[in-house]
Formats: C-alpha cells, sequence, structure tokens
C-alpha cells in the first residue's frame, strides 16, 4: 500500500493551497483518510479525517479554514486549506486506515504517506 501526497509549498499568509494524497495498492473507499502535520520540535498532529460516509472531524485549529473532500472512485483525498497562518507550517502527512477512530485519535494507525511540506510566511 502506498499514500502518494502533492500539493505542498510555499505561500503568504492569508493564502491558500490543496493537498492531495492517492492510496494505490488496495482500496479505502470502505475506510477513512485524513492528515496529519507536524511542526519542526513538536509531536505530530492531528487535522482532519474523513470516513467512508462522509463524515468529517477536523481539529480545532484548522475549522473553518481547512476543508477535507474524498473521490472514492480515485482512492483520493484533498485537503483545501485557505487562511493559511505562519502556524500552519508543517510537513503534512497522509494516513488511511480501516477504522476512522485510529485515525481521529492518531492510534495504531496503519498505513501514512511520506510527508509534504507546508510553509507559510508571514
Amino acid at each position: 500500500v502506498q499514500l502518494q501526497a502533492s500539493g505542498g509549498g510555499l505561500v503568504q499568509a492569508g493564502g491558500s493551497l490543496r493537498l492531495s494524497c492517492a492510496a494505490s495498492g488496495r482500496s479505502f473507499s470502505s475506510g477513512a483518510m485524513g492528515w496529519f502535520r507536524q511542526a519542526p520540535g513538536k509531536e505530530r498532529e492531528f487535522v482532519v479525517v474523513i470516513n467512508w460516509s462522509g463524515s468529517t472531524y477536523y481539529a480545532d485549529s484548522v475549522k473553518g479554514r481547512f476543508t477535507i473532500s474524498r473521490d472514492n472512485a480515485k482512492d483520493t483525498v484533498y485537503l483545501q486549506m485557505n487562511s493559511l497562518k505562519p502556524e500552519d507550517t508543517a510537513v503534512y502527512y497522509c494516513a488511511a486506515d480501516p477504522n476512522f477512530r485510529s485515525l481521529l485519535r492518531n492510534n495504531g494507525v496503519d498505513y501514512w504517506g511520506k510527508g509534504t511540506q507546508v510553509t507559510v510566511s508571514s
């Protein structure tokens, strides 16, 4: 199983970026996919998860600014990030698991992608 993330980059505060994560090797159309991030010197933290039915759960820090969506036919999730802040700067990791609670709690997550860097300048 591979999770291929893309779309990171450098943006000014207030700007937008869209991350994508495509799964290959197995389908997660009946499972959950999500995003975590890790800033320098900090632990990896939960950002958002979307389960098979489309239900979403966001970290308070990104509510109202980030939107996750998924295309089950393509086993791909997207993260639209608007109104970016310097504190959003981090390496963003895509993750997938048959059980959304594993992602929600960052506990025993089965699959991780390589990170993509997001840098927000002030």
